[in-house]
């Protein structure tokens, strides 16, 4: 199950600096959208791809999206930009992705 978290982390305000300065090929993390902590079950690699799973469905993680280093959160996290038509969710766009452990 995803969980819906803002940019930050209230419960630790001393990442701030860290998830600021997140960036994939398409951009910073932080600007555009907000962040979805994973559970393990939500993320997966298919294909030699990683896929995340949001509002129910499976959306491929595009390589660009795929920030690197080490995930001072812990669990895997993406930045969704979703895309409506009359009020009914077309698309999700991820801009940001980053692995989590898997333990």
């Amino acid at each position: 199950m995803a969980v819906d978290v803002h940019a930050h982390d209230a419960a630790h305000p001393e990442l701030d600096s860290w998830y600021e300065s997140l960036r994939s090929g398409k951009g910073p993390c932080c600007s555009d959208a907000d962040r979805y902590a994973l559970s393990d079950v939500d993320w997966e690699t298919k294909d030699g791809r990683y896929r995340v799973r949001i509002a129910g469905q499976w959306w491929d993680v595009p390589d660009e999206a795929v920030v690197t280093g080490p995930n001072r959160a812990g669990r895997a996290m993406a930045w969704p930009v979703y895309h409506w038509r009359l009020e009914r969710l077309i698309r999700v766009d991820i801009r940001c992705f980053m692995p989590g452990s898997m333990m």
